[in-house]
Protein backbone atom coordinates (compact mmCIF):
# COMPACT_ATOMS: atom_id res chain seq x y z
CA UNK A 1 0.00 0.00 0.00
CA UNK A 2 1.32 3.59 -1.02
CA UNK A 3 2.23 5.47 1.75
CA UNK A 4 0.67 8.31 -0.02
CA UNK A 5 -2.40 6.51 -0.45
CA UNK A 6 -5.53 9.53 1.33
CA UNK A 7 -8.45 7.05 2.77
CA UNK A 8 -11.60 7.96 1.27
CA UNK A 9 -14.16 8.02 4.45
CA UNK A 10 -13.40 7.51 8.29
CA UNK A 11 -16.04 6.62 10.82
CA UNK A 12 -16.10 7.37 14.53
CA UNK A 13 -18.40 6.48 17.33
CA UNK A 14 -21.82 8.19 18.10
CA UNK A 15 -21.27 11.22 20.86
CA UNK A 16 -23.81 11.81 23.83
CA UNK A 17 -25.40 15.14 24.10
CA UNK A 18 -22.75 17.42 26.05
CA UNK A 19 -22.52 21.06 26.44
CA UNK A 20 -19.91 21.38 23.09
CA UNK A 21 -22.86 19.47 20.84
CA UNK A 22 -25.22 21.92 22.18
CA UNK A 23 -23.07 25.21 21.13
CA UNK A 24 -22.49 23.74 17.64
CA UNK A 25 -25.71 23.02 16.89
CA UNK A 26 -26.92 26.59 17.78
CA UNK A 27 -28.81 25.35 20.94
CA UNK A 28 -26.63 26.85 23.42
CA UNK A 29 -26.14 30.97 23.97
CA UNK A 30 -22.56 31.65 25.18
CA UNK A 31 -22.27 33.58 28.38
CA UNK A 32 -21.27 37.34 27.54
CA UNK A 33 -18.55 37.06 30.02
CA UNK A 34 -16.88 34.45 27.38
CA UNK A 35 -16.66 37.04 25.00
CA UNK A 36 -13.32 39.08 25.86
CA UNK A 37 -12.33 42.31 23.84
CA UNK A 38 -9.25 42.34 20.96
CA UNK A 39 -8.74 42.05 17.29
CA UNK A 40 -10.47 38.49 15.89
CA UNK A 41 -8.81 36.91 12.48
CA UNK A 42 -11.38 37.30 10.32
CA UNK A 43 -13.01 33.81 10.82
CA UNK A 44 -16.09 34.56 9.84
CA UNK A 45 -19.65 34.02 11.82
CA UNK A 46 -19.41 31.48 14.73
CA UNK A 47 -22.78 29.72 13.06
CA UNK A 48 -21.14 29.60 9.15
CA UNK A 49 -21.40 25.94 8.17
CA UNK A 50 -22.28 24.46 11.59
CA UNK A 51 -25.24 21.82 11.02
CA UNK A 52 -26.08 18.88 12.35
CA UNK A 53 -22.97 16.33 11.70
CA UNK A 54 -24.17 12.93 11.02
CA UNK A 55 -23.34 10.56 13.84
CA UNK A 56 -20.08 8.70 12.06
CA UNK A 57 -18.75 11.99 11.58
CA UNK A 58 -18.80 13.24 15.19
CA UNK A 59 -16.22 15.89 16.30
CA UNK A 60 -13.52 14.66 18.49
CA UNK A 61 -12.64 14.54 21.29
CA UNK A 62 -15.68 15.42 23.23
CA UNK A 63 -16.00 17.72 25.86
CA UNK A 64 -17.60 16.53 28.72
CA UNK A 65 -17.32 18.87 32.49
CA UNK A 66 -14.13 17.52 34.05
CA UNK A 67 -12.60 16.03 30.63
CA UNK A 68 -8.61 15.64 31.04
CA UNK A 69 -6.67 18.60 28.69
CA UNK A 70 -5.48 17.99 25.28
CA UNK A 71 -2.48 16.30 25.63
CA UNK A 72 0.58 18.68 24.57
CA UNK A 73 3.65 17.56 21.38
CA UNK A 74 7.07 18.43 21.21
CA UNK A 75 7.08 21.68 18.73
CA UNK A 76 10.01 19.88 16.79
CA UNK A 77 12.67 21.72 14.90
CA UNK A 78 10.86 23.67 12.40
CA UNK A 79 8.76 26.11 14.39
CA UNK A 80 9.03 29.73 13.39
CA UNK A 81 7.57 32.84 15.82
CA UNK A 82 5.51 35.86 14.73
CA UNK A 83 3.46 34.08 11.95
CA UNK A 84 1.56 35.75 10.14
CA UNK A 85 -2.48 37.16 10.85
CA UNK A 86 -4.63 34.54 8.94
CA UNK A 87 -6.40 31.73 8.42
CA UNK A 88 -6.28 30.78 5.42
CA UNK A 89 -2.56 29.30 4.27
CA UNK A 90 -3.65 27.94 0.85
CA UNK A 91 -0.80 29.46 -1.67
CA UNK A 92 -3.04 30.04 -5.03
CA UNK A 93 -1.85 26.93 -7.66
CA UNK A 94 0.05 25.45 -5.23
CA UNK A 95 -0.41 20.94 -5.67
CA UNK A 96 -2.24 19.30 -2.49
CA UNK A 97 -5.42 17.84 -1.58
CA UNK A 98 -7.54 21.05 0.28
CA UNK A 99 -8.47 20.60 3.62
CA UNK A 100 -10.46 22.69 5.95
CA UNK A 101 -9.92 21.90 9.48
CA UNK A 102 -12.19 23.25 12.30
CA UNK A 103 -13.12 23.49 15.80
CA UNK A 104 -13.49 24.37 19.01
CA UNK A 105 -11.15 25.61 22.52
CA UNK A 106 -12.83 24.75 25.60
CA UNK A 107 -11.80 25.07 29.12
CA UNK A 108 -12.17 21.42 31.13
CA UNK A 109 -15.12 22.72 32.54
CA UNK A 110 -16.72 23.04 28.66
CA UNK A 111 -16.66 26.97 28.72
CA UNK A 112 -15.96 27.85 25.12
CA UNK A 113 -12.69 30.21 24.96
CA UNK A 114 -13.16 33.06 23.26
CA UNK A 115 -9.69 35.08 21.85
CA UNK A 116 -7.71 32.01 21.81
CA UNK A 117 -4.83 32.30 19.88
CA UNK A 118 -3.68 28.92 17.55
CA UNK A 119 -0.78 29.25 15.63
CA UNK A 120 0.00 26.64 13.01
CA UNK A 121 2.65 25.33 10.70
CA UNK A 122 2.94 22.58 8.37
CA UNK A 123 4.75 20.46 5.58
CA UNK A 124 3.85 21.74 1.93
CA UNK A 125 2.81 18.54 -0.43
CA UNK A 126 6.11 17.72 -0.72
CA UNK A 127 6.84 17.09 3.05
CA UNK A 128 8.75 20.25 3.20
CA UNK A 129 8.45 22.77 5.71
CA UNK A 130 9.40 26.62 4.47
CA UNK A 131 12.39 27.47 7.35
CA UNK A 132 13.34 30.94 4.55
CA UNK A 133 9.77 32.57 5.32
CA UNK A 134 6.27 31.96 6.75
CA UNK A 135 4.50 29.44 3.90
CA UNK A 136 1.89 26.94 5.36
CA UNK A 137 2.40 29.37 8.42
CA UNK A 138 -0.34 31.42 10.04
CA UNK A 139 -1.95 32.24 13.24
CA UNK A 140 -5.69 33.23 14.16
CA UNK A 141 -8.10 33.89 17.04
CA UNK A 142 -11.00 32.50 18.18
CA UNK A 143 -14.65 33.74 17.65
CA UNK A 144 -16.66 34.67 20.63
CA UNK A 145 -17.84 30.73 20.67
CA UNK A 146 -14.74 29.45 21.02
CA UNK A 147 -14.66 28.70 17.33
CA UNK A 148 -11.38 28.11 14.76
CA UNK A 149 -11.24 27.35 11.17
CA UNK A 150 -8.46 26.91 9.22
CA UNK A 151 -7.66 26.48 5.47
CA UNK A 152 -4.80 24.70 4.02
CA UNK A 153 -3.58 21.24 2.40
CA UNK A 154 -2.94 18.11 3.00
CA UNK A 155 0.38 17.72 4.30
CA UNK A 156 3.09 15.79 2.81
CA UNK A 157 4.81 13.15 4.14
CA UNK A 158 8.76 12.99 5.26
CA UNK A 159 11.14 10.51 6.62
CA UNK A 160 10.27 9.50 9.83
CA UNK A 161 6.91 10.83 10.41
CA UNK A 162 3.43 10.20 9.92
CA UNK A 163 1.10 13.06 8.35
CA UNK A 164 0.44 16.09 10.52
CA UNK A 165 -0.05 19.36 11.63
CA UNK A 166 1.61 21.61 14.41
CA UNK A 167 -0.43 23.64 16.20
CA UNK A 168 0.20 26.01 19.65
CA UNK A 169 -2.92 27.12 21.51
CA UNK A 170 -3.31 29.77 24.09
CA UNK A 171 -6.51 31.07 26.14
CA UNK A 172 -5.62 34.91 27.20
CA UNK A 173 -3.48 35.03 30.37
CA UNK A 174 -2.90 31.29 30.09
CA UNK A 175 0.07 28.51 29.20
CA UNK A 176 0.62 27.29 25.62
CA UNK A 177 0.12 23.99 24.78
CA UNK A 178 1.85 22.68 22.28
CA UNK A 179 0.80 19.94 19.99
CA UNK A 180 0.24 18.09 16.33
CA UNK A 181 -2.63 16.68 14.86
CA UNK A 182 -2.90 13.88 13.10
CA UNK A 183 -4.77 11.96 10.64
CA UNK A 184 -7.08 8.83 10.71
CA UNK A 185 -5.97 5.19 8.49
CA UNK A 186 -2.39 7.04 7.82
CA UNK A 187 0.05 3.58 7.50
CA UNK A 188 2.43 5.52 9.29
CA UNK A 189 0.78 5.96 12.46
CA UNK A 190 1.94 2.65 12.92
CA UNK A 191 5.19 3.24 12.88
CA UNK A 192 5.72 7.27 14.30
CA UNK A 193 7.39 6.94 17.59
CA UNK A 194 5.64 10.50 18.21
CA UNK A 195 1.88 9.64 16.77
CA UNK A 196 -0.90 9.62 20.04
CA UNK A 197 -5.07 8.21 18.83
CA UNK A 198 -5.91 11.21 21.08
CA UNK A 199 -5.04 13.61 18.76
CA UNK A 200 -6.61 12.51 15.71
CA UNK A 201 -8.99 14.60 13.77
CA UNK A 202 -12.08 13.37 12.98
CA UNK A 203 -11.36 13.55 8.85
CA UNK A 204 -14.19 13.18 5.92
CA UNK A 205 -13.54 13.46 2.20
CA UNK A 206 -15.67 16.30 0.17
CA UNK A 207 -15.97 17.18 -3.38
CA UNK A 208 -13.60 20.31 -2.75
CA UNK A 209 -11.14 17.75 -1.03
CA UNK A 210 -11.10 16.94 2.74
CA UNK A 211 -12.61 18.38 6.04
CA UNK A 212 -11.63 17.73 9.51
CA UNK A 213 -12.71 18.55 12.93
CA UNK A 214 -10.82 18.71 16.36
CA UNK A 215 -11.49 20.20 19.83
CA UNK A 216 -8.85 21.60 22.04
CA UNK A 217 -9.51 21.34 25.88
CA UNK A 218 -7.26 23.52 27.92
CA UNK A 219 -6.39 22.90 31.77
CA UNK A 220 -8.25 25.02 33.57
CA UNK A 221 -11.84 25.80 34.04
Amino acid sequence: MSTDHLPDDDTELPQAITRKRLLQLGLLAVPAAATLTGAAAGIGNADEGQQAVPDDLEPTPACHDGDAPTISQTEGPYFKPNSPLRNDLVIPGSPGTRLTVSGYVFTRSCRPVAQALLDFWQADNAGAYDNAGYKWRGHQFTDANGQFKLSTIVPGLYPGRTRHIHVKVQAPNQRVLTTQLYFPNEPRNNTDSIFDRRLLMTVRTVPTGREATYDFILNFR
